[in-house]
């Protein structure tokens, strides 16, 4: 685990019709306030990663396919600097929110045989001047995409 990324599991609500997904509540202990909604395709084996935010925390969910989300931290003052977490998201049996703090490096990779789609709803609308990019095989960050 990495200080400060939360997992919790999201409602779905089914019927005979189809499914009702939940993503983000104001009412959740983790909400903070409403920056912006927007959802993110990933085709198959696509890797999008590097980017860290410096104020923006990062509210994550997969409601179709399924990605691997890989966080790193290496936020000096953090008890859990150095450490990875990898994160798999997706229904059925992994539709879950993954709240990422400013600070750490994140990317991810569609797992699935489709295109994932994620619904990012961050805290913080979108500001180039916050967030930072590396590529995916930046040797900085001790992960491979190829494991």
């Amino acid at each position: 685990m990495i200080d400060g990324v939360l997992i919790g599991p999201l409602k779905q609500f089914k019927d005979e019709r189809g499914s009702v997904l939940q993503m983000l509540r104001c009412d959740a202990p983790e909400f903070v306030r409403f920056g912006e909604c927007y959802f993110s395709e990933v085709l198959p084996g696509a890797i999008k990663a590097w980017k860290r935010h410096r104020a923006q925390t990062q509210f994550f969910a997969v409601p179709v396919g399924r990605i691997r989300l890989v966080i790193y931290d290496n936020r000096a003052p953090s008890p859990t600097h150095g450490n990875l977490q990898i994160v798999e998201l997706g229904r059925p049996d992994a539709y879950v929110r993954v709240r990422v703090p400013p600070g750490l490096w994140y990317g991810f990779i569609a797992t699935s045989k489709t295109t994932a789609l994620i619904a990012n709803c961050p805290d913080l609308p979108h500001d180039p001047a916050d967030c930072e990019v590396l590529p995916c095989d930046n040797p900085q960050i001790p992960y491979s995409w190829k494991s």
